[in-house]
């Protein structure tokens, strides 16, 4: 096993333990944005800061207004003093058409995630923007 592969499943399993912090009962994601071998965001499926840390109504179904861990990742990078820019995504499901499309805007290189979402338009966008998907499993 090379170096990268070795750390692709080591940065995995870190995604794994953080989606462990998402308070949503129906899916827990975690998310780590590494750049040049060090982790510079994180994220986990959740409310926007301030709200009520419940991400489902009574018919289990998700409030509108859940962040994804990738959409979290991201904010949470624009906010700091480091750049998304050529930078690596960990997340533990493959992201969606929203997400997608941030990681493109936010200048990711790469996106290493562990579960398909029955639902891969988010993987044909970004394989179409030409960001290199990798798909990772046995990470739990």
């Amino acid at each position: 096993m090379d170096k990268q592969t070795k750390r692709d499943h080591l940065y995995m399993k870190m995604a794994y333990t953080w989606s462990e912090n998402s308070y949503c009962e129906r899916r827990k994601v975690g998310a780590l944005m590494v750049k040049n071998q060090m982790i510079i965001s994180d994220g986990f499926n959740g409310t926007p800061s301030g709200f009520e840390n419940h991400c489902e109504d009574d018919n289990n179904v998700s409030f509108p207004y859940v962040l994804h861990a990738e959409a979290n990742a991201i904010t949470k990078v624009a906010r700091s003093n480091n750049s998304a820019e050529d930078a690596t995504l960990y997340v533990t499901a493959s992201p969606c058409m929203e997400c997608a499309k941030l990681i493109i805007q936010a200048g990711i290189k790469r996106v290493v995630y562990g579960e398909k979402y029955r639902i891969t338009d988010g993987i044909d966008l970004l394989q179409k923007a030409h960001i290199e998907v990798v798909e990772l499993h046995d990470e739990k």
